[in-house]
């Protein structure tokens, strides 16, 4: 094969696999013997919690950083046990977030933990698609407005404020503007180094237009 055809080809493959949703992983995970001490101490604390590896995005992405990892992670476990919000709501934060950077990983892991916490299929269809789901009930449209806003404004406004206060409460509000803040953080992350899906899994989202 000459030289300007194998450039063809791999700009090709690129282009295949960057539509396949499988771009390569800029940070996959580090092997443990190629690990530094702090790293393999952040692993260490990381198992005793979870009782699993670090293995998986995005923690084998943020392992470059290890000092970020178990802090990373409490948030996480706030979210997963404490939240003042509902597991559902919870859950409809994460999709929400999760849609507006078109994070596939967390859209992937999420998905079924909001079917399962009460959200309907309707809805969860329509914030893939990137509506305003139709037939909400007032505390899901109370959320779904509120996050919208913040994501989109980088603010909320006084009448959507009022009514967030009135249906969430201070503590949800502030829930609800960390689990934005907390996925959107998460969602960089991924989009950056490319972090992908589990084996055999096609991208549910589909990138908004520029």
């Amino acid at each position: 094969m000459n030289k300007s055809r194998l450039v063809v080809a791999f700009l090709v493959l690129g282009f295949t696999l960057a539509k396949n949703g499988r771009a390569q992983d800029r940070m996959p995970p580090i092997p443990p013997d190629k690990m530094t001490e702090a790293q393999k101490k952040a692993a260490a604390e990381y198992k005793e919690i979870r009782k699993v590896d670090p293995a998986g995005p995005p923690w084998s992405a943020m392992m470059r950083v290890p000092d970020l990892v178990v802090p990373s992670l409490q948030i996480r476990l706030h979210n997963l046990n404490n939240s003042a919000l509902s597991r559902k709501l919870t859950e409809f934060a994460i999709l929400i977030a999760a849609r507006q950077w078109t994070n596939n990983f967390e859209w992937n892991a999420h998905n079924p933990l909001a079917a399962t916490a009460g959200l309907t299929p309707a809805i969860i269809s329509a914030v893939a698609d990137g509506r305003r789901p139709e037939n909400m009930a007032e505390d899901e449209a109370t959320l779904y407005d509120f996050c919208t806003e913040l994501l989109h404004n980088q603010s909320v406004s006084d009448p959507t404020y009022a009514r967030a206060l009135g249906k969430l409460g201070e503590a949800g509000i502030m829930e609800a503007a960390s689990l934005e803040g907390y996925y959107t953080y998460l969602s960089m992350i991924m989009n950056t180094v490319r972090s992908p899906l589990p084996a055999g899994v096609k991208p549910a989202l589909k990138p908004f237009p520029k």
